[in-house]
């Protein structure tokens, strides 16, 4: 594994080679589940840098440091700031495997030149206490900066990054925590061509699952009520896209399709008597209900005909929540 990814470096030609002609075999090593270990590992294997970091103490320079990457036209950009690396939660500047390994899928699977790929971290310090105390750390040792402090760094990256590269080039966000990631998304999509893989991706993939489904058993995607478990990123993005296609459809307000859609998260059944407390991104999906704290209690009284997991929780679809929803469907 190390041999191969290490040719990412020695030999780019032959890299890519192996990776097209391999992809099946090579995709687990490249990407999922392979890249979480190397950025956990990070530090300890690091030999010299692969993209482009950004840290606080660039503010005011980042147009500079942008200059700075040899390559001048560049497609695509991926960014993290290593908050939500996968399932391992804060990496901080380690999260680099990340838009590295994802740019490579770019490459091998989209046919966009490498050199046309710029990977980026922006290091605003982490919350990871084992890895502020790590000797080999790379990035900023401190805490994470947040508020105007965060989003004042970030609205320069991206003003420099439309500056220097243009209003063509993709920006990815790329593992960003909940609450930054719809707020990017939210504030730069009507100014930059940003994308969202965990909000946006997933969504896009789900969505056409469940219209190839609906062709094996009938009926039209407004006919169905929706129920998911799991009320991060993807599960928000999933039955945002879903409830966007439902409008299309029946020409009704999206706020009407989402009534079709239920969302379960840590708590239970996101309901309108527990609006005050939920983060922004949730409050639309708080439907009129009676609390539930379970996911067998919610099959059972919204009677879901499609049922969606989007929680990193595993064994949840039990045998007790497939018949309950094998009870209200053919």
């Amino acid at each position: 594994m190390m041999l191969f990814c290490g040719q990412q470096e020695r030999n780019e030609r032959l890299f890519y080679k192996l990776l097209i002609d391999n992809v099946e075999e090579l995709l687990p090593i490249v990407y999922t589940p392979v890249v979480g270990e190397a950025c956990q590992k990070y530090g300890s294997i690091f030999k010299r840098p692969q993209g482009l970091y950004i840290s606080l103490k660039e503010k005011g320079k980042i147009l500079e440091v942008l200059k700075n990457w040899p390559e001048r036209s560049i497609q695509v950009i991926v960014v993290t700031d290593g908050e939500r690396i996968l399932g391992l939660g804060d990496l901080g500047c380690q999260g680099m495997g990340i838009p590295v390994g994802k740019l490579a899928l770019y490459s091998a699977l989209g046919g966009v030149r490498p050199s046309a790929c710029l990977p980026i971290t922006i290091d605003v310090g982490t919350n990871n206490e084992k890895l502020l105390n790590d000797e080999f750390y790379i990035g900023l040792r401190q805490k994470r900066a947040t508020g105007k402090e965060y989003y004042d760094l970030l609205h320069e990256f991206m003003s420099a990054v439309k500056q220097n590269y243009g209003e063509k080039v993709l920006v990815q966000f790329e593992d960003f925590a909940n609450h930054n990631a719809f707020e990017l998304l939210a504030k730069y999509g009507t100014t930059h061509l940003v994308f969202n893989d965990d909000i946006q991706g997933t969504a896009s993939v789900v969505l056409a699952g469940v219209v190839a489904a609906l062709k094996l058993i009938g009926g039209t995607l407004p006919e169905h009520t929706f129920l998911f478990l799991g009320a991060g990123e993807a599960g928000i993005g999933i039955a945002e896209l879903i409830a966007l296609e439902m409008s299309k459809q029946t020409k009704a307000p999206i706020e009407e399709s989402r009534k079709k859609i239920w969302l379960i998260d840590s708590k239970g059944l996101i309901v309108s008597s527990r609006v005050n407390s939920l983060q922004h991104f949730k409050k639309p999906w708080a439907h009129e209900h009676e609390p539930v704290s379970t996911l067998i209690e919610a099959v059972k009284v919204i009677k879901p005909t499609v049922l969606i997991g989007s929680s990193g929780v595993g064994k949840t679809f039990t045998k007790e929540v497939v018949e309950a929803m094998t009870a209200n469907n053919k």
